[in-house]
This record gives structure tokens, sequence and C-alpha cells, in this order.
């Protein structure tokens, strides 16, 4: 009989997995991770390491599962939070959620399930694996999850062949409705438990208090940019080739303090991130201000004025060849191939139209229609009729 670790959280999501794969005869027993207990940091934050623990809990024992505690805290720190803090500080915004699945959840804690006699790991993600034979090997694909509104596949965008072998996603059929209701008909006592929000783990808190844990305040200039600046016109492309005019695109722009007016002052560059708007203590302007860029070198902000401001929106982006990622090694492209693609740069963004271009130093890709706030450190992902094939890190 397959024995298989669940990746209890104290949600519902991973208590219906847990009592799904138990009601289908599989030998399961409950897991959860502690990966947070610094004690050195002072965050205020509305995610309890003892509720969570209690509520998984609970949950295997109305299950009638095995509960076990694995502590991977430190190493959590090592990979997610330290990457978070050198990102930051390198001007680029993270998306720690993608990380911490590639490197925690489906790394780590696969290895301390298997030293407790586990053959596979179930989490509660709203996603669909299949099995493939191709030249007689066994190739996993993911897809979306049933729930369009729950799909999580984009956070697993940088998962191995190997790690998806050793996991299963019991829910990803279901709709976040149905895996209520199989909780609440069942007793399962995370049924009406509110799914939980923020960075993994830690939950939802001041981004800014977070990362004034490390990285100290450094004042710095705010300034605004006319919508009417020359940087938002193609006249400068002039008579260049395809591919050219492919790179200016995916390059974000570049702007000096000289092209804009001084508005205010910032707390450091490195707390901010393109297209936000909280924060910038500035006021008096007719439409909201927008972050539309940030310049680490210089301790500069530049803003917008309002959500249609054309520097919150480009065409394009750019992923280093070492920064891209397929799940399946046999739908890579080959370098110079152009392809037709379904992408999205943030969860729950739905699906955009895009043209990858794989050139000698990376992956390019361009929108059919401009998209908002490409963030550098954020990551694109790519899908071809609801499967998700691979993703990378956005450089520019």
């Amino acid at each position: 009989m397959t024995k298989i670790a669940v990746g209890l959280s104290g949600g519902v999501d991973s208590s219906v997995a847990a009592f799904q794969l138990k009601q289908n005869g599989y030998d399961v027993f409950g897991l959860y991770m502690k990966n947070w207990s610094d004690s050195t940091f002072t965050l205020v934050s509305d995610c309890s390491y003892e509720e969570d623990r209690n509520m998984a809990e609970l949950a295997a024992h109305k299950i009638g599962i095995p509960f076990y505690e694995v502590d991977l805290s430190n190493s959590y720190k090592e990979r997610i939070v330290n990457y978070m803090f050198r990102e930051y500080e390198m001007g680029r915004t993270p998306n720690p959620d993608i990380l911490c699945n590639r490197e925690i959840k489906f790394d780590l804690f696969i290895t301390e399930a298997k030293k407790l006699g586990a053959d596979k790991i179930a989490t509660g993600h709203y996603v669909t694996k299949y099995e493939n034979i191709i030249s007689g090997q066994k190739v996993y694909s993911l897809h979306a999850g049933t729930d369009k509104n729950k799909d999580q596949s984009y956070f697993l965008a940088q998962l191995t062949q190997e790690q998806i072998a050793d996991a299963e996603f019991p829910v990803g059929h279901l709709t976040k409705s149905e895996v209520r209701e199989i909780a609440r008909v069942n007793n399962i006592p995370t049924a009406n438990r509110k799914d939980s929000q923020g960075i993994c783990f830690i939950g939802k808190i001041s981004l800014p208090d977070f990362l004034q844990q490390q990285l100290k305040p450094k004042k710095g200039p705010i300034i605004e940019i006319p919508e009417s600046s020359s940087k938002y016109t193609k006249s400068n492309l002039g008579q260049i080739t395809k591919f050219e005019e492919l790179k200016y695109l995916s390059n974000p722009y570049n702007y000096t303090a000289e092209e804009g007016k001084n508005i205010g002052t910032h707390k450091g560059a490195h707390f901010f991130t393109i297209g936000q708007r909280k924060g910038l203590n500035v006021g008096g302007t007719p439409e909201p201000l927008f972050v539309i860029a940030i310049d680490i070198q210089n301790n500069i902000v530049f803003v917008g004025q309002g959500k249609n401001h054309p520097g919150l929106y480009r065409n394009g982006l750019f992923i280093a060849g070492d920064e891209a990622h397929w799940i399946r090694t046999d739908k890579e492209m080959y370098t110079g191939e152009i392809r037709y693609v379904e992408a999205r740069i943030r969860y729950r963004q739905p699906l955009q139209s895009a043209l990858l271009w794989r050139q000698p130093e990376g992956y390019y890709m361009l929108f059919r229609r401009p998209q908002r706030a490409i963030t550098s450190g954020q990551f694109a992902a790519w899908y071809k009729k609801g499967e998700i094939l691979g993703s990378g890190v956005i450089k520019a």
C-alpha cells in the first residue's frame, strides 16, 4: 500500500486532501512544517504557528491519521527569507511563494517525509497532474486546477520532474466550494477556516516593517515623470530590425532625475516596487501616484499620476537563460525558435496571449497587449492549452 505524507497546514485544502486520500485507501499521515521561529524578527502577523499547528493536529485526529511535525525553520530562513532581503536590496521584487514550493515544500519536506516512511507527499494545491509515456519514459505534466478562481499552477512553476513524480494533488479536480462542503459534511474542524494570505509560512504582515528588520532606511527623492515623456513614443525606434525592436520593447524604462519633478522624499528605494501606490506619503496631486520605476544605485523612486500612466505599462520582458526553467524538457524551445503561448506575470492574473522567442542569451516575451507593472525579480510563467510549461525570473 502506498504511504503518503500530507503537508497539513491547518487549512481546509490540505485537510480535505488528507481525507480524500484516506477514503481512497492510502496509508496516510499528516506532517506539519514549522518554518518560522526566528525570535530576532519583531513581526506582527495574522499567522500564528501555534494556532495553525493545533488546527492541523485536530484535523488529523478527526480524519484518523497519525500526525507529526518537522522543523524546517533554519532552512526556510536561509533559502527564502535571506533570498527576499537580497532581492529587495538589489531593487528586485521576489516571489517567495514560488521559491518556497521549489526549495521547501517539494524539496526538504519530501526528504523529511521519506525519513518517516512515505513513498510520496500530497498537498492541497489546486492543480492537476498527468502522467505521459514518451519514448517509453514517464513524463509528468501540470495543468491548471478545475477551479479557475483558485488555480495555483503558477506557484508550482519551478517544480522539476522528480519533484512532481513524488507529489499528489488530491483537490486539484475540485472547486473551493466542493472542498469546503466535503469538510463540513465530515465535520473536519478546518471547514470554515479562512484561507491564509501573505508571505509563505509567515502570513500577512507589513512588508516595509519586515524589510526594515535588515534593510536600513535611506532618504532619497521622489521624482514625478509626466505622461508626455519622450520615453513613451516609438518614434525613436527608427529603422531597426524586428529583433532589435523586440529587445527594445523588453527593456524597462530608465529615467533620470532631470526628466521629472522632485515632489517628495522616501525612506529607501529598496522598500518600493513597480505599481505600488501606498507608502509614498505625497499628496496634493490631481490623481493618485504610482511607482513606475526605482533606481537603487542613485536611491530614486520615480512615480507617475494615475493608474493609466504609460510608465506602468510595457509590451515585453526578458528572462536570462540561466533563470529559465522548463517543467518538461521535451517541450523546451531551441535557440531561435518562436512560439505562441499564454502567460501570466502574477498569481490570478488572467492568461495573456504572448510570443516567446528564445535567443542565445535567454527568452524574450512580447505580449499582444501591454502589461501593467512588469517587475524585475517576479516570475513569468507560460502555458499551452492549460498546461504550465515553464517559468523564469523577470530580469527586465
